[in-house]
């Protein structure tokens, strides 16, 4: 096994060993990915990863699946009982931890074949991934890069006429053309009223001149995510959009600037919401401030007024303020934010201005 994934075990073990867990059952396709390097897709059939607390792992998996890999494997056939084998291989006693994304139906089985203390599993995985080591930040860094160049050329492409949903369909070719996988999560393109729609899903409305145009997009390369807003003035819009604009980049500026290890993130929620309260757009800024990111698009960890997490190196989540009034528009501007060892990187480096002319990296 390659040195990166043993250091990340490594780091899961001794996490579980901190939490009581005898051993923990690993299904989740990013998690076994990024615990093993092995891809993972078995449909409905049986794989999992066990782990053992005190240095063991092997695989319980259909036998229809070959990995290149040298951790052992208990392997089964269709029509064998594989819960009946996992469930000989597990520890006597001890807590058993289970992925929060494992189906039910095989944790109910088990449960039944093994009677133990099973809890939640996936809190020393996920707070793994919440700090991401250099490979990651290497390839965050790409993928923030392709999503840059992306988005500028989008950007420049949009022209009256064009609706929501071609807008969208010619990012996905450029994501391509940048050696893209896929994107992160459907794009999100709002023209106008739409974009106080915070996930609203594109549609057949044309751009028209005086519109507002709310781009959250994101794309999957090497496997890991991107994921940015910009909202851009197309022509010569209302005043109250070009207040709204000012008010809500200065509070993704202002909750940026605060970003350093030690800082509590429910602090950087607070700053950016003061800012857009002030302004007297406080029930209009409607969910959090930001989100971790990386395997997926939306990991575990939030920055939120309720999160409990304090900033440390290797932490990657978005700053994303936004305004939105109902059946008028929507403005929001998102970055992703790398927490350094003395302060912070923002991946993005697309302006926030809204001129469309100024969309380039």
């Amino acid at each position: 096994m390659k040195a990166i994934y043993e250091k990340r075990i490594a780091r899961v073990q001794a996490a579980m060993r901190r939490e009581g867990m005898a051993q923990t059952i690993v299904s989740d396709p990013d998690a076994l990915w990024y615990l093993t390097g092995e891809t993972v897709d078995v449909g409905e059939r049986l794989a999992v990863l066990v782990v053992d607390s005190t240095g063991s792992l092997r695989w319980v998996k259909n036998a229809l699946f070959t990995f290149d890999t040298d951790i052992p494997v208990l392997a089964i056939r269709d029509g064998e009982n594989g819960i009946a084998t996992l469930a000989e291989d597990l520890a006597p006693e001890g807590v058993i931890g289970v992925d929060k994304n494992w189906p039910s139906h095989f944790l109910l089985e088990l449960m039944a074949a093994a009677p133990r203390t099973y809890v939640v599993g996936s809190g020393p995985i996920d707070r793994a991934r919440a700090v991401k080591d250099e490979e990651e930040i290497r390839l965050m860094r790409e993928s923030s890069a392709a999503n840059d160049r992306c988005l500028a050329r989008l950007a420049a492409w949009l022209h009256e006429g064009v609706t929501e949903a071609e807008a969208a369909d010619h990012l996905r070719a450029l994501y391509k053309e940048e050696g893209c996988e896929d994107v992160s999560f459907p794009p999100i393109i709002a023209y106008g009223p739409h974009g106080a729609d915070p996930h609203h899903t594109v549609s057949g409305e044309p751009l028209r001149e005086g519109m507002s145009v709310l781009i959250d997009v994101g794309a999957k390369r090497q496997r890991y995510c991107s994921d940015m807003t910009r909202t851009y003035f197309f022509g010569d819009v209302p005043e109250e959009i070009k207040k709204v604009h000012s008010i809500v980049r200065e509070a993704c500026e202002t909750a940026e600037a605060l970003v350093r290890p030690g800082v509590p993130l429910a602090e950087l929620d607070r700053a950016a919401r003061a800012v857009i309260e002030k302004a007297g757009y406080g029930p209009q800024f409607t969910h959090r401030l930001g989100h971790f990111i990386g395997l997926s698009d939306h990991e575990a960890g939030e920055v939120s007024a309720a999160s409990d997490l304090i900033a440390e190196p290797g932490m990657i989540f978005s700053i994303e303020p936004g305004v939105y009034l109902s059946g008028q528009f929507g403005v929001r501007i998102e970055d992703l934010v790398l927490v350094t060892e003395d302060g912070a990187e923002i991946l993005n480096h697309l302006p926030h201005s809204p001129c469309i002319g100024e969309a380039r990296p």
